[in-house]
C-alpha cells in the first residue's frame, strides 16, 4: 500500500499544480494594453487569412515577431475565441517552465534541489502572475531558459553525442526566443555564456558549443520568417531591428524610462514569498566545487546578473522584462533549500506567514477606510471597485498566512515544508489575480461592449475619437477608425494612413456626412467636443472611464 503511495504521490502532486495552474486562464477579461494587443493580432490573423504579417487595427504590426500570435491564432482557430484560449500559450508555457527546472535541477544538482526550485517557481508572485497574464514575457522565459539549461546540461555531459543533442536543443531553443520577443533570445544566452568563459578563461568551453551545426539549426529555425517578412514589406527590417531594438534600448522613446535600480524592488517583490532564500542562495552559487570543470551554479548566478544587467542598463524598463531570470533563480533558491537546515526552513515559513498576516492587515484597514486608503493611493478609479477588490487581497493574504504557518510546522521536513508554501504561494497570487476581475469595467472594454454589442453591424462605421482601447478591438471583433490619437502606432499610420483621422474636425465631417456610426471617447473628453462640434449624438453606453455615442 505504502508503495503503491509512494510511486503515485509524483503524479498526484502534478495532478493538484495543474488544476491550480490553470484554474482561472478565462476567468477574467482581457485588460489593456498588453492582453488587448496580444489577443486582437491572433484574430485579425484568423480573419484576414494572412499570417505572415501581423497586423493590429488592420495596420501593419512589426515591435515582435509572430510565434506567439500563430500559436494563439490557432487556439482561436480550434476553441473558439475566448480569454482561456488566448492565455492558454503564456499559461501552458509557465507551466511547463516549471517543469523545465525540476529537469534541470535533477540532471544538474542532487535531489531534490529540482522539486525544491519547481516549488519555488510555480509560487514566486512574478513568475506566478506572468503565467496568467497575455504577455510574449512567459513564452520568451520558457524557451530562454530551456536554452540556458540545456546549454548547462550539454558541459556537464561526459559524452560528445548526448553533448552535441543538448546544445543542439539550447540553439533551437534560442530560435523559438528569437521567434517569440525578438533579438534578446539570443544576445542574452550568448553575453551569460560570454561572462562566464572571460571569468573562468575556460576557452576550451568554445569548442563545445557547435558553432556550425548550431548555427545552421538556428538559422533555419528563425530566419524564413524574416527573410518572407520583409520581402513582402520592405519596411520591416529598419523598423524592427533599429527602432524596436537599437531605439528601444538606448533611448527613451517609448515612454517607459525608469531609474537604474528600478528592477531591484522588482525582484524583490517578484521572488516573494521566498525572499528569505534569495540572500543565501546567491552567495552559495558562487561558491566553487572543485570536483568538477564546469561550475553549473555559477553559470546560472552570472545568466541572472548578465539579465539583470543588461535590462537595467536600457532606458526602457518594464517590470516584466527580468521574468527570465526567475527559473533560474527559482532553482538556486530551490538548491539552498534542499540542503538547509531546520531552523531556516521555519524562519521561511514565519516570514512567509508575517508577510501574509500583513497583507490581510492592510487590505482589511483599507476596506475600513476607504476615502483615506484612495488618497494615498492617488487614484481615479471609482470607490465601488476597490471596495470590491480588497476583500480579495485579505483573503489572499489569509491563504498566504495558513501556508506559512503549515510550511513553519513541516521545518523539519524540508522538501514538504517547501511544497506547502508553495502551494500556498500559487494559491494566493491566483485569489490576487481572480480578483482584479473587479477591476475591470476600469482597465477592459468587454462591459461597455456588451450593452451595444447587438447594435453594432459589420459595415457600421466605428470611431474612437482622441483614445485607444486594445481591448475593444477583440470585444467588438472588427477594427475602428481612430481619431487624432496614434498610441503606438504612429509608424504603422504613416505608412498606411487608410481612415485615420488626424484631427476632431475630419472627425466631425465624417460623422455628418454617415449614415449610422458609432465612437468612443473618453468620459470627460465628449463634452468638450460637442461645445466644438455640435453635432447630433445620443450616448447609448457608459462606464467610468469611457462613454460610447450613436448617431440618432
Amino acid at each position: 500500500m505504502n508503495s503503491t503511495i509512494s510511486r503515485r504521490w509524483p503524479w498526484i502532486l502534478l495532478a493538484v499544480f495543474a488544476a491550480g495552474w490553470f484554474c482561472n486562464l478565462g476567468y477574467r477579461h482581457l485588460v489593456k494594453p498588453d492582453e488587448g494587443r496580444y489577443a486582437e493580432i491572433p484574430r485579425e490573423m484568423v480573419e484576414s487569412g494572412d499570417w505572415l504579417t501581423p497586423r493590429l487595427n488592420g495596420y501593419k504590426y512589426f515591435e515582435k515577431p509572430p510565434l506567439q500570435y500563430w500559436v494563439t491564432a490557432a487556439a482561436f482557430a480550434a476553441f473558439g475565441q475566448s480569454e482561456w484560449a488566448a492565455r492558454l500559450w503564456p499559461g501552458l508555457t509557465g507551466f511547463l517552465g516549471v517543469l523545465l527546472v525540476f529537469w534541470a535541477g535533477e540532471r544538474l544538482f542532487a535531489p531534490p534541489a529540482g522539486l525544491c526550485g519547481a516549488a519555488v517557481a510555480a509560487s514566486c508572485a512574478l513568475y506566478a502572475a506572468v503565467g496568467h497574464i497575455l504577455t510574449l514575457d512567459m513564452a520568451l522565459t520558457f524557451f530562454i531558459s530551456a536554452s540556458v539549461f540545456a546549454f548547462a546540461v550539454a558541459q556537464q555531459d561526459s559524452g560528445e553525442g548526448d553533448r552535441r543533442r543538448w546544445m543542439l536543443l539550447a540553439w533551437a531553443a534560442a530560435a523559438l526566443a528569437v521567434m517569440t520577443k525578438g533579438l534578446i533570445g539570443i544576445v542574452l544566452p550568448v553575453g551569460a555564456v560570454a561572462a562566464y568563459v572571460l571569468l573562468h578563461r575556460d576557452w576550451r568551453l568554445l569548442s563545445r558549443l557547435h558553432l556550425i551545426q548550431g548555427g545552421f539549426l538556428f538559422l533555419a529555425i528563425a530566419a524564413p520568417w524574416f527573410i518572407a517578412v520583409s520581402l513582402a514589406n520592405p519596411e520591416f527590417a529598419r523598423f524592427f531591428f533599429i527602432h524596436e531594438h537599437f531605439e528601444r534600448f538606448a533611448t527613451r522613446e517609448h515612454g517607459r524610462y525608469q531609474p537604474v535600480w528600478y528592477f531591484v524592488p522588482v525582484l524583490l517583490a517578484g521572488i516573494l514569498p521566498w525572499i528569505v532564500g534569495l540572500f543565501p542562495a546567491l552567495g552559495r552559487a558562487w561558491t566553487r566545487v572543485p570536483e568538477i570543470r564546469f561550475q553549473p551554479r555559477r553559470f546560472l548566478l552570472l545568466w541572472c546578473v548578465v539579465v539583470f544587467a543588461f535590462f537595467s542598463a536600457s532606458d526602457s524598463k518594464l517590470g516584466s522584462y527580468i521574468l527570465p531570470i526567475f527559473p533560474a533563480l527559482a532553482l538556486l533558491i530551490g538548491i539552498h533549500l534542499a540542503s538547509a537546515s531546520p531552523r531556516f526552513a521555519l524562519i521561511q515559513g514565519l516570514a512567509a506567514a508575517l508577510l501574509g498576516i500583513a497583507l490581510a492587515g492592510v487590505s482589511l484597514w483599507a476596506s475600513a477606510n476607504l476615502p483615506k486608503a484612495l488618497v494615498l493611493l492617488e487614484t481615479d478609479l471609482p470607490p465601488e471597485l476597490y471596495a470590491g477588490y480588497l476583500p480579495w487581497l485579505a483573503v489572499g493574504g489569509i491563504v498566504l498566512a495558513a501556508a506559512g504557518i503549515a510550511s513553519a510546522s513541516l521545518c523539519g521536513r524540508r522538501t514538504a515544508a517547501a511544497l506547502t508554501l508553495s502551494l500556498g504561494g500559487l494559491a494566493w497570487v491566483q485569489i490576487v489575480l481572480s480578483g482584479h476581475e473587479t477591476l475591470a469595467p476600469a482597465f477592459s472594454a468587454y462591459h461597455v461592449v456588451q450593452k451595444i454589442r447587438g447594435d453594432v453591424k459589420p459595415d457600421v462605421p466605428f470611431y474612437v475619437v482622441k483614445t485607444f482601447d486594445h481591448t475593444l478591438l477583440f470585444y467588438l471583433g472588427r477594427t475602428v477608425t481612430m481619431v487624432v490619437n496614434k498610441d503606438e502606432l504612429a509608424q504603422p499610420i504613416a505608412w498606411e494612413p487608410r481612415d485615420y483621422l488626424p484631427d476632431t474636425a475630419a472627425f466631425a465631417r465624417a460623422w455628418t456626412a454617415d449614415r449610422e456610426a458609432f465612437a468612443m471617447f473618453n468620459a470627460n473628453d465628449l463634452d468638450a467636443f460637442l461645445k466644438s462640434h455640435p453635432v447630433p449624438m445620443q450616448i447609448v453606453a457608459r462606464d467610468a472611464r469611457r462613454v460610447i455615442v450613436k448617431k440618432p
